[in-house]
């Protein structure tokens, strides 16, 4: 059973969300709802959730403030916006998804179709040694979020995407940390290691790259399933990085 918290400031908008999501109640349990940021922060560390519905425009803070204030975070993210005027396309491409207000019963179902799909995946990714033929220890990154510092090795960052104005890193336990830098000033600090930026919202850590598909600049599968796109300037040289000698 996925066990769901919806973050949602307006009381009926969470209470309207609750009652759509009893159609998939075979698959999916509402375990918590809040209508305060504050309240969620102090609370959902001591729950085992695997989605959270997330309203973006909320005062106090915001959904991205949410996540950086929360830090370190395993959960999948669902989006819920009455407003279009943020980037959406960049929002979907590094949330699970997300969904307009009101939300349409379909695009709900779409959702919940990706999420049980993403957690199997999960758990296959669980089962995996990522570090089986690196035993040298990476030199540390300092992540500052505003619950404190994440001191994370190099070697467990599968990669680093752009989210408005926040750069979110993927680690190998499955984990995000939320950071409110650019991706650029960890591109500088990245440089020097097995990484790359293969566009302009993604770097990615050449290490757990397990395909590359052909095209205008290509795709590559990351060994956590994710697909990414490459730029056509950037081809070449991942291509060289991938397979030189």
């Amino acid at each position: 059973m996925i066990k769901a918290v919806i973050l949602d400031d307006e009381s009926r908008g969470s209470t309207l969300l609750q009652h759509k999501l009893q159609d998939f109640m075979e698959v999916i349990e509402v375990i918590a709802v809040y209508n305060d940021p504050q309240e969620a922060l102090q609370q959902i560390r001591n729950l085992k959730v695997d989605v959270v519905f997330l309203d973006v425009e909320m005062p106090i803070m915001n959904g991205f403030e949410f996540l950086e204030s929360l830090g370190q975070f395993d959960f999948e993210v669902i989006f819920v916006t009455a407003y279009n005027i943020y980037t959406l396309d960049a929002l979907k491409a590094n949330a699970l998804d997300y969904l307009l207000k009101p939300v349409d019963m379909e695009e709900l179902s779409k959702a919940i179709d990706k999420l049980e799909s993403k957690i199997q995946l999960k758990e296959k990714i669980r089962k995996m040694d990522f570090h089986e033929s690196k035993p040298n220890p990476a030199l540390k990154m300092a992540l500052p979020t505003s619950e404190g510092i994440h001191l994370i090795k190099r070697e467990d960052i599968l990669r680093v995407e752009a989210m408005s104005n926040y750069s979110v890193f993927y680690l190998t336990n499955l984990s995000k940390i939320m950071v409110s830098k650019t991706l650029k000033e960890f591109e500088v600090q990245l440089e020097t290691g097995n990484f790359l930026r293969i566009n302009r919202s993604i770097i990615v850590n050449l290490d757990y790259i397990i395909k590359y598909k052909k095209g205008d600049g290509g795709t590559v599968e990351m060994i956590d399933g994710s697909e990414l796109e490459v730029s056509a300037s950037k081809k070449n040289l991942l291509i060289e990085r991938l397979f030189s000698t």
